[in-house]
């Protein structure tokens, strides 16, 4: 059997920078340590950081009751209003916020105070967008698809920037920009989607329509693992979504001559390792 690895798959840089930053304020251990939110969207880590003394706070509100310690963003980024509430509690902050969102941040705040319409192409349940959301005004709107475009109200001579979520689909976000083309509307577009991103849809893509059967790794929870399966379904149709080693079945790959994996960028390596052992192992 042939089994095929993405080179893209796994921790990307935001994500790896912040899961390191938790860590060593652990091996600080001067005080409590907090992620406001799981630090990434993979359950096998944050189960291993919360038996290292680390306290996941679900939400702003949870954030409040803290006295002391230290809280730590993560990579998805916040809104504004958290970093003055941190501030008023005398909390001291980490900011995990990965540079590329806080890229879209900077160009929220700014293009708001410009008079710009800002309208971010992504989920408005993610925490990601919530946190871009955070930085505009109550002008700011977020689109996931063409129905959402077709529900807003008329934007005619107003100025628009159009935004993404890092880990949006980049075809999906040629398709939004192009029916607000359509309509006529003044629009500033800046493509925010991280680069790698891109080259792991890209990648994942390839090797989908090269294979008799795919493996897409990652945590049940995460929007970027989610959209990898969406494309290479739509290239393979034997493709399998796990977030362990636990989850595979190796009888589904069992007839096959060739295998891709690829995984999010919630997903540490030496998970996409068993995977990729187990594979081999059990077809041999």
């Amino acid at each position: 059997m042939e089994v095929i690895v993405a080179k893209t798959a796994g921790f990307c840089f935001g994500v790896r920078r912040a899961v390191e930053q938790v860590y060593e304020q652990i091996d600080h251990g001067k005080r409590p340590v907090y992620t406001l939110g799981p630090i990434i969207h993979n359950e096998e880590v944050v189960r291993d950081l919360e038996e290292k003394g680390v306290t996941v706070l679900e939400n702003e509100d949870a954030l409040e009751k803290v006295l002391e310690g230290t809280v730590i963003i993560r990579s998805h980024g916040v809104g504004k209003a958290v970093y003055e509430k941190a501030k008023k509690q005398g909390l001291c902050m980490v900011d995990a916020t990965c540079p590329f969102v806080k890229k879209i941040h900077r160009i929220v705040e700014e293009r708001s105070r410009e008079g710009y319409r800002v309208i971010i192409a992504g989920d408005e349940t993610h925490p990601e967008v919530e946190g871009i959301r955070g930085w505009g005004d109550e002008k700011t709107l977020v689109v996931k698809n063409e129905k959402d475009i077709e529900n807003l109200p008329d934007l005619t001579g107003e100025k628009l920037c159009i935004v993404s979520q890092t880990t949006f689909n980049y075809n999906k976000f040629k398709e939004l920009v192009e029916k607000f083309s359509e309509k006529g509307y003044d629009i500033f577009v800046l493509n925010t989607i991280c680069n790698a991103t891109q080259e792991r849809q890209v990648e994942a893509e390839r090797i989908a329509s090269q294979v008799d059967a795919m493996i897409v790794i990652g945590g049940k929870n995460s929007s970027n693992t989610r959209k990898l399966y969406e494309i290479c379904r739509k290239e393979c149709k034997n493709t399998y979504y796990i977030q362990t080693l636990g989850d595979f079945d190796p009888e589904s790959v069992s007839s096959v001559r060739s295998v891709g994996i690829t995984a999010g960028a919630s997903t540490p390596k030496n998970i996409i390792e068993e995977v990729h052992t187990n594979v081999r192992v059990k077809r041999v």
